[in-house]
């Protein structure tokens, strides 16, 4: 696969990344399709192996997060710009500490932008975690599960 393939994919995977973070948008098909595209140009055992531990992650997940209480979003405090602060805290935490520094980071991302919106520590922390209660895990789950597979994709790409 081409230098340009390469960076396609990426790019898709990325987008699909981004794309947990938008309502509507398919962020976990787009991660998948790009592992797929990947997976049959590359036709090698790795990319056989990581296409179905995607696929198998990708279907886990979906229970998970069927299975995790619904409740609306909105309503828990869940806006745009909080998806957007807890979204790059994951990436953040997930390039600093590979793997499980998405999860404080993602919760760090959501204190950082009730902090800012409220002033105070104590009130920034029960809005945190009413977010967390309403919509963050379920959104936490799927992010976690696409950061997981572009992970791993781009260390099998970076090995070789």
């Amino acid at each position: 696969m081409g230098v340009w393939q390469l960076v396609l994919v990426g790019l898709v995977m990325v987008l699909g990344v981004v794309g947990v973070l938008v309502p509507g948008v398919p962020g976990r098909w787009l991660v998948w399709a790009a592992m797929l595209w990947w997976s049959l140009h590359e036709l090698s055992t790795t990319a056989w192996v990581l296409l179905v531990a995607a696929t198998v992650l990708f279907l886990v997940d979906q229970v998970v997060v069927w299975l995790l209480p619904v409740r609306r979003a909105r309503e828990a405090g869940c806006t745009g710009r909080v998806a957007v602060f807890a979204g790059l805290g994951a990436v953040t935490g997930f390039v600093l500490l590979p793997v499980v520094g998405a999860i404080p980071g993602f919760v760090a991302g959501i204190y950082a932008v009730e902090r800012l919106r409220l002033g105070g520590h104590g009130q920034a922390v029960a809005s945190t975690r009413a977010v967390m209660r309403g919509a963050g895990t379920s959104l936490l789950v799927e992010l976690f599960a696409c950061l997981l597979v572009v992970g791993a994709w781009l260390g099998a790409v970076l090995a070789g």
